[in-house]
């Protein structure tokens, strides 16, 4: 059984009249994904802009699938066994492939496409393969009535995810959610439920379009995309990916990240959400599946340049900051405002470009001072536990 989430609604092209032009006030509007936002004129006509380049970029797409065939992106993903038996000129012709490919996904994949295309390049596919047909309805079906502290976690946070959006704001939409973010727990009880996963899975229902393989794309990132200790009990991936991520700023804007340590900023402040939930609270939804296009072809190191992006579009105004509020609001305010994918991801793959960071070590490094404090905070913890008690 596979129960479709197509949504009950379709955006129209917004025309805001010559007065709203004039008077450059605020309105609200509905963004590709059936999300009511709120934003001035500018902010719609670049949406209406973001849509005609993406009418566009379908048509780059499409030709090419009427050219090779369906799945021919899947050619330019062999595994390195088989590249390394190719001819010397037919692995030349592999690497050709694989980095036009790698370019056309920075520019964006149809929405059209996306379901096919994330399935296919992620691994999903490969990991749904490998299990019966009917493992999501039988996992779904054997745990429905169970009751855990995950289960119950999920309970909570529906009501909170995304909420007026049409069809995720509804109990249709809240239990296509709950069957998503109840079966995965189960199937990874180390995982269970981590809040900001309910984000992740409700986005990823209204791309896939049904339950089964939204649940094996959020599966396919949890086990394979990101690294395995993000949503953990103890966040430690997380921590580890905050240190990380304030290493790279240190690095790549040392006047920004000093000032920042100046007025007493904490990057983990607003990154903890943009890690936790994949920028899916804080970026407009037409931006965040522009950064899932990649993260789901390259891999979590996205995440890094995308943070570091947002800070260097508005390096200057942070360093006229004397307060942790004012650089708060600023970076809020531009997240919530990147209604064009393009202006971003030009910064992230451009002018960051950090290529040559070794993340993997990055990680390592920091991995043993966070483990180290996390120990020490649990000591501490038992320790005035005791102290109750006796």
């Amino acid at each position: 059984m596979h129960r479709s989430t197509d949504l009950p609604f379709e955006i129209p092209l917004l025309r805001p009249s010559i007065h709203a032009r004039r008077a450059n006030i605020v309105v609200k509007f509905q963004d590709p994904y059936g999300f009511m936002v709120e934003g001035n004129v500018d902010d719609v006509n670049i949406l209406n802009d973001v849509r005609e380049k993406m009418r566009e970029r379908d048509k780059v797409w499409w030709a090419m699938e009427a050219s090779k065939g369906d799945n021919w992106y899947m050619q330019a993903v062999s595994s390195s066994s088989t590249a390394a038996a190719l001819k010397s000129s037919l692995r030349f012709s592999f690497l050709v492939n694989a980095m036009a490919l790698k370019k056309l996904i920075r520019k964006g994949i149809p929405p059209g496409l996306r379901p096919k295309v994330w399935f296919s390049l992620s691994g999903a596919a490969k990991k749904k393969s490998t299990v019966p047909d009917s493992y999501y309805d039988d996992l779904t079906s054997a745990v429905q009535d169970r009751v855990t502290p995950a289960t119950k976690q999920i309970d909570h946070d529906l009501p909170r995810t995304f909420p007026g959006h049409p069809w995720l704001d509804t109990p249709e939409g809240h239990a296509a959610v709950r069957r998503v973010l109840v079966g995965y727990s189960f199937r990874d009880s180390d995982v269970g439920y981590c809040q900001g996963l309910n984000y992740v899975a409700a986005l990823l229902l209204l791309v896939m379009k049904t339950e089964e393989e939204a649940f094996w794309m959020l599966a396919v990132l949890l086990e394979n995309v990101l690294v395995n200790d993000c949503y953990t009990d103890n966040l430690s991936g997380c921590h580890v990916d905050q240190r990380v991520f304030k290493d790279l700023l240190t690095k790549k804007c040392p006047r920004l990240s000093a000032h920042l340590d100046a007025i007493g900023f904490d990057v983990s402040l607003v990154a903890t959400e943009w890690f936790l939930c994949l920028f899916s609270k804080s970026l407009p939804s037409e931006t965040t599946m522009r950064v899932w296009d990649v993260l789901f072809y390259e891999g979590a190191s996205v995440l890094f340049y995308v943070a570091l992006a947002v800070f260097k579009i508005k390096e200057e105004e942070l360093l006229m900051t004397h307060h942790v509020g004012d650089a708060i609001k600023i970076i809020q305010n531009t997240t919530h405002h990147q209604f064009d994918p393009d202006d971003l991801l030009t910064v992230a793959f451009e002018k960051i470009s950090f290529m040559t960071t070794n993340l993997s070590k990055q990680r390592k490094k920091q991995e043993t001072v966070v483990m180290a404090e996390l120990d020490q905070r649990l000591r501490r913890l038992n320790t005035s536990k005791l102290s109750v008690t006796s």
